[in-house]
């Protein structure tokens, strides 16, 4: 078995993505959806660990300054599922963690119930909600405003969907927002260029991999928490094991891919829009 020194492990940064936290998922979210126990079980593995909760801003200022502590994680959430709220909040209240909330600003239910985007908007916070979510110890960052793939749609989109869910938020919160997260994780130099023209600080993608104390703060690396993450999976990844440390390469498939998306984009627009 492969040991890994204190050291490494210090400089191996989990930043957990989870979406829905509900004993019944919703179809549309099935997949990324996890259980009341099983996160409360996560946030036990967490406290064992004697890891330090931080918020993303928090963590992209403190590295800044030199002054992290020995062993950060980072919670976060995307999109903006009720039970952010109802769910998550209680248990992290309980424990005094911190997390971050990624808002799809789209997503957020109107004063009728209903979403700007096809989603389930039952199932979806409401713009009061996340008065509740900041008072209870959440920092809450951009998703932009429909979700789309900002790497494959036109660059004007790209940049509107990066600055208008920024300037919903702070109409609606009445302060900064720092933080943002790529839908889908997807970005490209372009991309990261817009978001930090916009004023934003930090941002995270998905890459399935652990975060370094040395990443580029525009484009923090996550590690995706699945229905079917398993608590020796989850334990591994906060012990700074079981996934690779992000090399910040664009890789080629990851290239030829994005090459894809774009050409399916220009056919079939809708595709990139919505989608968890």
């Amino acid at each position: 078995m492969t040991q890994v020194t204190a050291a490494a492990v210090s400089d191996r940064v989990p930043i957990l993505v989870y979406h829905s936290i509900r004993e019944d998922p919703h179809p549309y979210i099935r997949s990324f959806t996890v259980p009341p126990r099983t996160f409360a079980r996560h946030l036990d593995l967490i406290e064992a660990a004697d890891l330090t909760p931080l918020t993303v801003s928090q963590f992209a200022t403190m590295r800044q300054d030199g002054c992290l502590p020995d062993r950060p994680v980072l919670i976060t959430f995307d999109d903006g599922w009720a039970d952010t709220l109802t769910a998550a909040l209680p248990q992290l209240h309980q424990r005094g963690m911190a997390a971050t909330l990624y808002v799809t600003t789209g997503f957020m239910r109107d004063g009728r119930g209903a979403t700007r985007i096809c989603a389930p908007a039952s199932a979806a916070l409401q713009w009061a909600d996340l008065h509740h979510l900041v008072a209870g110890g959440f920092e809450l960052g951009a998703h932009s405003v429909s979700h789309p793939e900002l790497d494959a749609v036109p660059r004007h989109v790209a940049r509107s969907e990066i600055t208008d869910s920024r300037r919903e938020l702070e109409d609606h919160l009445g302060h900064r927002i720092e933080s943002f997260a790529y839908p889908h994780g997807y970005h490209d130099r372009a991309v990261r260029a817009m978001v930090a023209a916009a004023g934003f600080t930090s941002a995270c993608l998905v890459k399935n991999a652990l975060a370094s104390r040395h990443d580029d703060p525009m484009a923090l690396a996550r590690i995706l928490v699945r229905s079917d993450t398993s608590l020796d999976t989850m334990r591994s990844w906060l012990q700074g094991q079981g996934a690779p440390v992000d090399d910040r390469r664009d890789h080629w498939r990851t290239q030829l891919w994005r090459s894809y998306r774009r050409g399916r984009a220009l056919v079939l627009p809708s595709l990139s829009v919505g989608r968890p």
